[in-house]
């Protein structure tokens, strides 16, 4: 009970988290309202995938309509944690081969779509450079509210770089104690370099505790007061003895004693279980062939568009 019940503030402070993500967003440009963000990291393993799902949640569970786009072409992964397997992908919606109508399909929270990439495309940043992706990119904000960009890592791949130089905003997923200072200082500069509007960091993999996640007390000093060490602390202080006063000179009727109200526990927010979904059949994209891609690039070019 007690493994569940810790389940469950984990789950708890996982949504206040994404929701506060949502609103730092919505309130970074009041004048130009973002609509389309990339979620990108450093380096490899910051959980920035886990970041873009939920948080694609949280847009879709608060009234407006979400696309994940998977962008991390070398390295997919939305398509199994989502528990989606699109058969058409962004390469064939680049190429014509279908509409984005049909290549994107609803998960499992009601408002949120997705949009899976194509495994084994050659050169996926000059496609992501290419003109037709920026007509892609307009064409999705015209059609939802928001449009999530998975990405690969930014000190791995130009490819996060490309994206970020065309969508409304950038966020850096940042794991605590994990990455190094100078590939985040390297990743932020190459974001800076591609022009990118980088409006936040979003410090993953913090071990918050579940009963302070509300607030947090700081001494002078500058250093994080520890609530159940001072609760401690105080309880081993003995009470000071009563004071006997003397008698007032003017009598004054009884009074009954004010009885302190019992202490009501603290409703917690709970999660309710959902039942695990049924197994569907994988049908993953096709792979996309070096000529097509190169005929398509050269296509692009010689075009224009």
């Amino acid at each position: 009970m007690a493994r569940k019940r810790k389940h469950q503030n984990e789950q708890v402070l996982m949504q206040n988290a994404v929701k506060t993500l949502l609103a730092n967003i919505r309130f970074a440009s009041v004048d130009d309202p973002v609509s389309s963000i990339v979620i990108t990291s450093s380096v490899p393993n910051e959980g920035k995938t886990t970041v873009a799902i939920n948080l694609a949640r949280a847009i879709a569970t608060s009234g407006r309509d979400v696309l994940v786009v998977e962008t991390d072409m070398r390295r997919r992964s939305l398509a199994g944690k989502l528990g989606v397997h699109p058969s058409h992908g962004l390469y064939a919606v680049l190429a014509g081969d279908c509409t984005l109508e049909e290549a994107v399909v609803p998960t499992k929270t009601g408002d949120c779509y997705f949009l899976d990439a194509e495994p084994n495309i050659p050169n996926p940043a000059d496609i992501l450079a290419s003109h037709r992706f920026r007509k892609f990119v307009k064409e999705v904000n015209s059609k939802y509210d928001y449009v999530v960009f998975d990405t690969p890592p930014v000190g791995t791949f130009v490819d996060a770089a490309v994206i970020a130089a065309v969508v409304d905003a950038t966020v850096l997923v940042v794991r605590e104690n994990y990455v190094k200072r100078r590939d985040l200082v390297g990743a932020y500069e190459q974001l800076q370099k591609a022009e990118a509007n980088v409006i936040g960091v979003v410090l993953n993999g913090c071990d918050r505790k579940a009963d302070d996640y509300y607030y947090a007390y700081y001494n002078g000093d500058g250093v994080r007061v520890d609530l159940d060490a001072e609760a401690r602390a105080a309880a081993r202080v003995p009470a000071a003895k009563a004071q006997t006063r003397p008698p007032r000179a003017t009598a004054r009727p009884a009074q009954a004693p004010h009885q302190a109200p019992s202490a009501q526990p603290q409703a917690r927010a709970t999660v309710p279980q959902q039942a695990a979904p049924a197994a569907q059949p994988v049908q993953a994209p096709r792979p996309v062939s070096p000529s097509s891609t190169a005929a398509m690039i050269n296509q692009f070019q010689s075009t224009g568009r």
